[in-house]
Parts: C-alpha cells; structure tokens; sequence
C-alpha cells in the first residue's frame, strides 16, 4: 500500500546537522526537477525580499520564511517526518508509532511537496516554505510543473498494490493516477455526518488517525473493496464509489459524527 499525503502549511525548524543531500533523497528520477525548483526559490528568496513574499504568498508575520528559503543549501536537514506538523500529522502521531508501525509508515508514506515533488518520512529535508500552489517566475505553476516528472516516477513508486490517495486538491494536481494505477487507487473525503459537508480541521485530524490505525494494526488492504472493508472493521462508517468504467480512482467518504 502507497499512502499519498499533502504536507504541512506550516513546519518545523530546520535541524542542527548536516545540509542537504539531494542525492540522498527517495525517489531520484525527480532530481533534476527538484534541483530547477530549489535554484529557483534560493535566486528568488536572496534576490527580492517583496517579490518573494508575493510569490509564495506570505502575509507579513511570514517575511522570516523568505530568508530561510535563502539559506535552504546550508540548513541543516532532518527527517521529513519530523519536518511536516499540523493537524493531519499531530493525528498521525509518527514519533510514538511501534516499531512495527513506523517501518510500515517509512515504507508506505509519500509526501507531495512543492518544492521535492515528494518525498518519504525519513528523507532528510530543511524546513522550507514553497506550496504547491505558488507559481515562480522562470517555472511557472509548481502543480503544472511537476506533472510530467511524477508521471515517470509515480507508475514505479506505486507498484502493483493499492493507492491511498489522502491528498488536497492543490497536491492531487501533480500527478493524477492513470489506467491500471488510477483502478487500484482510493481517494478520501472525511465529511461530517449530519452536514454531509467536508470541514477542514477535523478532515485533516481524522485522515492522520486513519493512516495510523492502519499503520498500527499491519491493515494490509491490496484493493480500494479490501480498504472499505478494513477501513469498516476499524469503526469507521464508510461509503463507497466504484469507478463509473476502468481506469478511474475508487471514491471513498468517511462519516464523522463529531468535530473534533
């Protein structure tokens, strides 16, 4: 099973060891991509202090992100798993997974990101600020920009088993699963029972909690049909959509009665 995560907004600081190793990262086919979008930020970031903060859309208690995008070749790097916080990865809980689960999670999560396109929990990465929705002066739109690299990379990263697909729309745009991928892949809606209406903060919180309880159980579902049913077994009120014709992603809405 893949697990396709969006990142977090927000993120911890950069770590006191060594700087990047953009050898070192999963998935090396987005190498070249991810080295055009880091000269990029980096020239932008230490260039133009306004231009950046119009950018990447930063609100003036967010100017101290432009300089750390300056420095992202020298900051220390540490896992992204320790890397991405917020309400999806608070509910996630890396850090007291068993071991058994945590080597589940280094095997199975990938993190969209605009700026490394995506990357595993354990590759080490700066803290940074560049969404997947910015659009950067040489390279235009990130999401837009990143679709052709990912549809080399994504078929193999994605092997012959289910796809998780837990994304956000604006991370979703990077790369659509297609033919026999898209018919194994199960993208997730959270919605509040009574409302049927999809709300942010408890949207988040309860997919973090679904990949957990999954990790934690060793819940090895091999079918969008197997994940409903483990999903199921796991209390959770789930309903299902199957593709309308072949080569489409299975739809999945996840009822929460309360918000929380």
């Amino acid at each position: 099973m893949l697990v396709l995560l969006p990142p977090s907004e927000g993120k911890a600081a950069s770590g006191s060891g060594a700087p990047l190793d953009p050898d070192a990262l999963s998935l090396p086919g987005l190498a070249p991509a991810r080295a055009a979008v880091l000269a990029e930020l980096v020239e932008l970031c230490a260039a133009d202090e306004e231009k950046a903060r119009e950018v990447l859309g930063l609100s003036e208690g967010l100017r101290g992100e432009v300089a750390k995008n300056a420095a992202l070749p020298t900051a220390g790097a540490r896992p992204a798993g320790e890397v991405y916080t917020g309400v999806l990865y608070d509910a996630l809980g890396l850090a007291t997974l068993s071991a058994a689960a945590r080597e589940r999670a280094r095997t199975s999560l990938l993190v969209f990101s605009g700026l490394w396109g995506a990357v595993r929990i354990d590759d080490r990465i700066p803290s940074y600020r560049c969404s997947m929705g910015v659009r950067l002066p040489g390279l235009g739109a990130l999401g837009a920009y990143w679709r052709g690299p990912m549809a080399e990379v994504m078929p193999g990263a994605a092997g012959d088993g289910l796809v998780l697909d837990l994304r956000s729309a604006a991370y979703a745009a990077a790369w659509r699963p297609k033919g026999d991928v898209a018919g194994r892949t199960a993208t997730v809606r959270v919605l509040h029972a009574p409302t049927r209406k999809v709300v942010s903060h408890f949207n988040k919180a309860t997919k973090g909690r679904v990949v957990r309880a999954l990790l934690e159980t060793g819940a090895a579902p091999g079918t969008p049909a197997e994940l409903v049913e483990a999903l199921r077994d796991l209390g959770y009120a789930v309903e299902c959509e199957a593709p309308a014709r072949a080569g489409k992603a299975w739809s999945l809405d996840v009822l929460v009665d309360e918000v929380h």
